[in-house]
């Protein structure tokens, strides 16, 4: 048995599309919701949780509609290739309806003359998380609200700079500058919610495409793999979503997205580009991944090897009438605890995920770009390797390892702050990068280990309906633990993380067995 790597690369591309759009939803639309309209991260938490809320139940509908189709061109490439074409559209349009607000702000951007004689006309009372204490800046245990004009002259005020001899921000400039400039933006949004609502509308729409084919895309590599291969099969797959990931911190980096400087940049040709490189890999799907055909192959592999492509255990397979595969009891128990597995470690990912650019600009004062490019890129050196050694040691023995790995990662970075060791930073996210490389490449074959090959798209659909469930909650209570104490996202995220752990210790069924080559 050896996986065909090329071919399962081909159908990667679907997920190199599909990482490539949320890498840059997940640092730029947080990004937006609190530099442009001035929205607190609670509610930008909320906003961010509508994707979530759609996948609960969009993607098990079209993992199943998948499982049905009967198209000339297979069961899941009509979903990939209507839906990419409509989230490209909607998606360049988020960043018109951005543009419509940016220019309600040109007064106050960075690169304005007299932009902070314009925030402090404005009368602005800002909710700030430090302060001056005996003459230094420290953190508040909880966030206090200021009154600009109390707090400042117009001369100390508009003679606040923003990098001092280091070319770092200034203290005041991060406790007081950027919170009145939010600040500002809320007072615009909430006198013309227009551009909010332009911009949650383009939102809505592109969110609800890219959830027409997210489980058809991911449940395809199933569909023309061997069991035994899946892990492999996975490896190679989250690889080429992570190459669409790192593509786009590498565009965030070029453009200078995580430059304080640029809170107020225009994001369209971002949008643009990231939407190119979306049709360029769809393209490259269209022409190479004939689905029907590798389809039919797998099954007759199947068949030659000797695997089962139904489940395992014939014995204690049930099936109904309509031919849909009974689970026994143990394998009932093991699906529930890999769902709330998956769950507890997306909820602390995903914290971190969609909220790491706030974070990294107002707590740690990085360029969240480079940051997220070393944790990418230790995944995607980590994914083959992975999948290599978890087809020897077993899937949950690696995902439990994953996972302390993760969790100990987030432990560390929880106590870091602006002016820590930026190489001990990196080394945390080398090591998340690595988890979460090992955790992703083994979890979902785990439960697509459980279903029958008509299946395949439905149980995809119960994986990304578990995920998403986790990713609806976690911004908002992110957000809302980051509004009470800027500095609790990696402590939360630990949390869930370790918590996982113990629900993968009851994990019986989905694993697999090292066999001998016949």
């Amino acid at each position: 048995m050896k996986l065909n790597y090329k071919r399962t690369i081909f159908v990667g591309f679907a997920f190199f599309l599909i990482l490539t759009f949320w890498q840059t939803y997940d640092t730029i639309v947080p990004k937006i919701l609190t530099d442009k309209f001035g929205l607190g991260q609670t509610a930008s938490g909320v906003i961010m949780a509508i994707d979530n809320v759609l996948a609960l139940f969009m993607l098990p509908l079209f993992g199943g509609l998948s499982d049905k189709c009967k198209s000339r061109f297979g069961r899941r490439t009509p979903f990939i290739v209507i839906g990419t074409l409509v989230a490209c559209v909607c998606f360049v349009m988020m960043s018109v309806a951005d543009n419509v607000q940016l220019a309600k702000l040109k007064d106050v951007t960075p690169e304005a003359e007299n932009s902070l004689s314009v925030l402090y006309d404005a009368d602005l009372t800002v909710k700030i998380t430090t302060d001056e204490i005996d003459g230094e800046f420290k953190e508040l245990k909880d966030p206090i609200e200021v009154k600009l004009t109390e707090k400042f002259t117009r001369e100390q005020f508009t003679s606040i700079k923003t990098e001092d001899e280091n070319q770092k921000v200034t203290d005041e400039y991060n406790a007081y500058v950027i919170p009145a400039r939010q600040a500002y933006a809320a007072k615009v949004t909430a006198e013309n919610p227009g551009g909010l609502i332009f911009f949650i509308s383009m939102l809505l729409l592109t969110l609800i495409a890219m959830s027409t084919f997210r489980s058809p895309a991911v449940a395809l590599m199933p569909d023309v793999t061997i069991k035994p291969l899946r892990s492999k099969g996975n490896a190679v797959i989250n690889l080429m979503g992570a190459v669409g990931g790192i593509t786009i911190l590498v565009l965030g980096i070029i453009l200078g997205t995580g430059n304080y400087k640029n809170a107020l940049m225009s994001y369209i040709p971002f949008f643009s580009i990231a939407a190119a490189i979306m049709l360029i890999a769809l393209a490259v799907f269209i022409f190479t991944v004939r689905e029907p055909q590798f389809a039919r192959e797998m099954e007759e592999e199947s068949r030659r090897l000797g695997i089962d492509t139904v489940g395992d255990e014939e014995s204690d397979e049930i099936q109904s009438a309509s031919g849909d595969r009974k689970l026994s009891r143990g394998e009932l128990i093991s699906l529930f605890m890999i769902l709330a597995s998956v769950i507890l470690w997306y909820m602390g990912y995903n914290a971190v995920s969609s909220k790491y650019s706030v974070y990294a600009t107002n707590v740690l004062q990085l360029d969240y770009n480079l940051t997220l490019m070393i944790s990418t890129g230790a995944a995607i050196v980590s994914y083959l390797p992975v999948g290599i050694i978890s087809s020897k040691f077993g899937r949950k023995k690696m995902i439990m390892a994953g996972v302390v790995m993760l969790g100990v990662a987030f432990f560390v970075a929880s106590f870091m702050r602006s002016g820590s060791s930026l190489a001990v930073m990196n080394l945390m996210f080398i090591l998340a990068g690595i988890g979460w490389a090992t955790i992703n490449v083994n979890s979902y074959p785990m439960v697509v280990e459980l279903a029958r090959g008509g299946d395949v798209g439905k149980y995809t659909g119960f994986y990304y309906t578990a995920s998403m469930a986790a990713q609806t909650v976690t911004p908002i209570l992110s957000g809302f633990f980051m509004d009470i104490k800027m500095t609790s996202l990696f402590v939360y995220a630990t949390v869930c993380v370790f918590a996982a752990l113990i629900t993968m210790f009851f994990v019986r069924h989905g694993d697999t067995v090292p066999t001998e080559t016949k």
